[in-house]
């Protein structure tokens, strides 16, 4: 897979994870645990966006 392909599919799965938290956090009895764990899968694929970015 060459660096933009990558870098791309990276950029997808977060906005995907934003999504899903957003909409969890929107309904009348959001989990918690659940957002706190999409929000660190979140993080850890932002990280690796920058490390394969430099």
């Amino acid at each position: 897979m060459n660096l933009p392909a990558q870098v791309t599919g990276l950029i997808e799965k977060h906005a995907a994870l934003d999504d899903i938290i957003t909409e969890e956090s929107g309904r009348p009895r959001p989990d918690f645990l659940k957002i706190t764990e999409l929000k660190r899968q979140k993080l850890k694929l932002k990280d690796e966006i920058a490390s394969v970015k430099h």
